[in-house]
């Protein structure tokens, strides 16, 4: 029973700014230290996802209020964003390339 409480408290550390703790599965040290690796690369890629996304929402909501100004703008900074996501993996190529057309397509309506 004593056994039993010592195990529950001990938990494994959190890796970098991630606030949730995991407890790892992997047997050898190659695939702890992978674990770890991926913990930490999940903390920047959500990070960067969530800029990216935000720059995009930027896009979107200038366009739904109707001011091309303030959508042209938002897309020469959300553009970018895109594209490195796509670069680093976050976000396939096509798909970054799939929205920038999409967003540019919408904001030349706004000229008509």
């Amino acid at each position: 029973m004593r056994l039993n409480r010592r195990r529950a408290q001990a938990r494994a550390p959190a890796i970098g700014h991630c606030r949730r703790i995991f407890k790892s599965m992997a047997n050898t040290t190659s695939a702890k230290k992978a674990t770890r690796k991926i913990a930490r690369r999940t903390i920047i890629n959500k990070s960067r996802r969530t800029q990216m996304r935000g720059a995009v929402r930027s896009v979107e909501e200038a366009i739904k209020s109707g001011d091309r100004d303030a959508a042209l703008t938002a897309m020469t900074r959300a553009e970018p964003e895109l594209m490195q996501a796509a670069q680093r993996n976050i976000i396939h190529k096509n798909n970054a390339s799939r929205k920038v057309s999409r967003l540019a397509h919408q904001i030349a309506k706004l000229a008509k």
